[in-house]
């Protein structure tokens, strides 16, 4: 589990090749000062379990098909600059939002304007849950939505997060990781039963009387 606020810049220094996936190694100093194999990090919002740590600060990755097929990871090469944050501990402040590190898949930058106005576009299938002063989490970074229609959202990037996040870097028609609020996706589970009994009740009181009685 995260937060959604990016502790640290890194950079992916390897790319391997695996059967049916990815081994990426990564330079973070910060985020391995402490991690040890199996522990989790954020890695451009994707929950990755480290396999390996280094004493020069960095730590090895393994990415499996269906994360490569869901989020920017696939395109990662030697040099690009990636969003990390290491899990949450209890008891610390929730400075973001709650934050799986599941992505539910890739939007892309549309524009950015001189006050930090960023649009992305974004699939409908994710746009159902994103709603305006929402959360919305992008490469990992927790952000509240200004707002949303059917094509995608926006976001105002303040200069800190511009400077310390992978986000101020980004050109219009860059890919990014986008993961939606959980709750929104549960809620939806868990109502769309009784909205779909709610919907059939209503259209059988609406059938003629010579159709329901098959007269």
């Amino acid at each position: 589990m995260f937060t959604g606020i990016v502790e640290e810049l890194g950079e992916i220094t390897a790319v391997e090749a695996l059967p049916n996936a990815a081994r990426l190694t990564v330079q973070g100093p910060l985020v391995t000062s402490d991690a040890r194999p199996g522990d989790s990090i954020s890695v451009n919002g994707v929950c990755l379990t480290v396999v390996e740590a280094t004493a020069g600060g960095a730590f090895t990755v393994d990415v499996v098909h269906e994360t490569l097929r869901r989020s920017s990871l696939d395109k990662v090469q030697v040099g690009d600059r990636v969003n990390l944050e290491r899990a949450a501990a209890l008891g610390q402040r929730l400075g973001g939002h709650i934050v799986q590190g599941h992505v539910d898949g890739t939007g892309v930058l549309r524009s950015r304007d001189e006050n930090g106005l960023t649009r992305f576009g974004a699939p409908a299938q994710l746009t159902r849950y994103i709603v305006e002063k929402g959360s919305i989490t992008v490469d990992g970074a927790s952000l509240t939505v200004v707002d949303v229609d059917t094509e995608g959202f926006s976001v105002a990037l303040i200069p800190t997060t511009l400077e310390l996040t992978t986000l101020g870097r980004k050109q219009p028609g860059d890919p990014v990781n986008l993961e939606v609020d959980v709750l929104a996706k549960y809620v939806e589970k868990l109502a769309m039963p009784h909205v779909t009994q709610r919907r059939d009740a209503g259209e059988r009181e609406n059938i003629p009387d010579e159709e329901a009685t098959g007269a």
